[in-house]
């Protein structure tokens, strides 16, 4: 259960600001000396979350430099993390590992 709520965790972000970034890091530091799977998960889940940040970020640079046509850029942006997020989630319920594409290995 713990592993899966490394990666669900992050879905707060939709209801609370940065919220994708506090719930995957509560549980990895209250859990991750107990469980060698959110050890993992909650790294993984961790770099996913800051990467997409830092996606967002440049968007909103693209966004506001071209006067607002960057801002299609967050559409995708969002559609992705929701699905990678769903996807993590199910392959931890399975007792899978999962490596998020296309993000950065910030914690190690």
């Amino acid at each position: 259960m713990w592993p899966v709520l490394c990666h669900v965790s992050a879905l707060v972000g939709l209801i609370i600001p940065f919220g994708f970034i506090i719930g995957p890091l509560v549980v990895w530091l209250l859990k991750h000396h107990e469980n060698p799977d959110v050890e993992i998960h909650g790294k993984e889940s961790l770099n996913f979350q800051i990467t997409m940040l830092g996606y967002a970020v440049v968007a909103a640079l693209l966004g506001i430099a071209s006067c607002g046509i960057g801002w299609f850029l967050m559409i995708p942006l969002v559609v992705a993390w929701v699905v990678l997020t769903v996807i993590a989630s199910v392959k931890a319920s399975n007792g899978e590992p999962y490596r998020y594409p296309l993000t950065l290995r910030l914690i190690t």
